[in-house]
């Protein structure tokens, strides 16, 4: 078998990687003070709460997008409590932790159209979700310093 047909990853480790770093995603939202979640921002960027927020409105969608091609769209992204918005990210990841089985292996390589709107081979478009979290927690960590709390470390997920 030629190297180009050697599987780098199979589904079951690319959603490993994924939960771990929405574990490590869950402690930073768990780490900012409540009053802090919804409100602090530098230099005009979105608050941390937001981009949790987003990230609720990609994850859950996307993986049950990919399986029954109708993409939901309208998730509420108003502030709310954290502990709100941690009971949505853990219920998300029990979520995609139920959903990804469903997904055929031949799915990964098909082109579809996310939301309506994002051509892309549909391992590329999950990979998407997976790194706009990573930048996302990266902005989350600067915050984080900023007001003085040490994040969890990035490598433990």
């Amino acid at each position: 078998m030629a190297n180009g047909n050697v599987p780098v990853l199979t589904s079951d480790a690319l959603l490993n990687h994924w939960q771990g770093h929405r574990r490590l995603t869950r402690r930073m939202i768990d780490a900012f003070p409540d009053d802090k979640l919804f409100t602090y921002s530098l230099g005009g960027m979105r608050t941390f709460g937001a981009l949790a927020l987003e990230m609720l409105t990609m994850g859950v969608p996307m993986v049950r997008g990919v399986i029954t091609n109708e993409w939901e769209q309208n998730r509420s992204r108003d502030a709310r409590p954290r502990a709100e918005v941690l009971r949505e990210w853990d219920e998300a990841t029990k979520q995609i932790n139920e959903l990804w089985p469903q997904i055929p292996a031949e799915r990964f390589h098909e082109t579809i159209k996310a939301f309506g709107a994002y051509d892309g081979k549909t391992y590329d478009l999950l990979m998407y979700v997976i790194d706009n979290e990573i930048h996302h927690r990266g902005q989350g960590y600067v915050y984080l310093r900023t007001l003085g709390i040490e994040p969890p470390p990035f490598y433990e997920r």
